[in-house]
């Protein structure tokens, strides 16, 4: 996991730039804490893209404020936050 490759990716996508910071919030509380993610989000976060959301993900791990958290875990919830959100936005019931 390097951090350079990470930052590049995010970088090279406007990766930051592209949720707003309520819905960064919140996908954040959804995998580093616990807490849920609104049908808004979701649809910002699948439009954000899976390569942003997996090295901004793993661009938080790199932080020492996170030390003790553990990556697996951490990676686990960001694929599941991810899967429930593509679900949630797949399904034609569902109003982003």
């Amino acid at each position: 996991m390097a951090t350079k490759e990470n930052d590049q990716i995010i970088k090279e996508n406007n990766c930051e730039t592209k949720m707003g910071f309520p819905c960064v919030l919140e996908a954040f509380t959804s995998i580093f804490e616990t807490g849920s993610i609104s049908n808004k989000c979701c649809g910002k976060l699948v439009v954000l893209g899976k390569v942003c959301h997996s090295a901004l993900v793993k661009r938080t791990l790199e932080n020492p404020l996170f030390k003790d958290l553990t990556p697996t875990t951490i990676i686990a919830r960001s694929i599941q936050t991810w899967n429930n959100c593509l679900a949630l936005i797949d399904s034609p019931s569902s109003s982003a």
